[in-house]
């Protein structure tokens, strides 16, 4: 066993150094302002591509991106793209943004897998981030949804591999008018705190997404989003720990752009957006800049 560990940590090792290497051949970013201090939270902004773009767009947009200035040196930011356009961000996009996927297979090495990719894989080809358990993959789109226990799973799958993880929670609109919202997160975050050790929270952004305001143009209020986010938190430290409540970084991903941003990112538990729309434009810069640099 010990040999086997030995032998997946080595692999991670020579992975970890592909994929810094392929981040430091691109693009040159830039940065303004300082990074979060000691004992703070580094904003997270995660574009969320969905099933969009061409080779063609998304060159374009890419470009529009690498010249859109400095990014907050407080600010962490990451696009996840479909699968297929995988390489062309990690030979395209300026190198202070990770690169994600918007999912990974929950089988945790290589087999009879027909059509799925592993965590592994991703880490391969240079991917530093994933989104697991969106709103849109847990409810389905033709086929059946993936249910709370089988997204921990992948969670866990995709930490192992040494990727970090959006995990996306919320709740639909029914279930906010019934003043639910907060058992439908907990039902969605319970079977990751069974299954993930302290230490693997490090590597984890908890993504609230309150389902009715994802692509429909409704926003919480930014009291709202904050009063949400405040008992999340409170959740993780009565059920994991204080020390990883207080770390943990909570987005909130509800239809933000770069008109609400601002708003939305002065709350003190709001520590980031996963972007949708909005980050298939220049806008998304906006958004990244509601920021303001330390």
């Amino acid at each position: 066993m010990n040999i086997v560990k030995g032998f997946v940590g080595k692999a991670q090792e020579e992975t970890d150094k592909l994929v810094s290497t392929l981040r430091h051949q691109r693009p040159k970013g830039s940065s303004i302002g300082e990074p979060a201090g000691d004992g703070e939270r580094q904003y997270l902004i995660g574009g969320n591509w969905k099933c969009n773009g061409t080779t063609e767009s998304l060159t374009e947009l890419i470009k529009e991106f690498n010249k859109a200035g400095p990014i907050p040196a407080n600010v962490e930011v990451a696009i996840c793209a479909p699968f297929v356009y995988l390489g062309l961000c990690t030979t395209k996009l300026r190198g202070d943004i990770a690169v994600g996927a918007q999912n990974c297979g929950v089988n945790d090495g290589p087999g009879a897998y027909t059509g799925e990719i592993s965590a592994a894989q991703l880490r391969d080809v240079g991917c530093e981030w994933v989104i697991i358990g969106h709103s849109e993959r847990r409810e389905g789109f033709g086929m059946a949804g993936e249910d709370e226990e089988l997204c921990a799973k992948k969670l866990k799958v995709a930490l192992d591999a040494g990727l970090k993880v959006m995990f996306a929670i919320g709740e639909k609109k029914e279930e906010r008018e019934a003043g639910t919202t907060m058992e439908v997160c907990a039902k969605q975050l319970a079977p990751a705190a069974k299954l993930l050790s302290e230490s693997d929270w490090a590597n984890v952004a908890i993504a609230y997404e309150p389902v009715w305001a994802i692509g429909t143009g409704l926003t919480a209020t930014p009291e709202m989003a904050q009063e949400t986010h405040a008992s999340i938190r409170e959740w993780m430290a009565e059920h994991v720990s204080a020390e990883v409540a207080k770390a943990i970084r909570i987005q909130y991903g509800g239809s933000m752009k770069g008109a609400n941003a601002k708003d939305l990112l002065a709350q003190p538990d709001i520590d980031g957006g996963l972007i949708g729309g909005a980050s298939l434009l220049a806008d998304f810069f906006n958004v990244i800049n509601g920021v303001a640099p330390k």
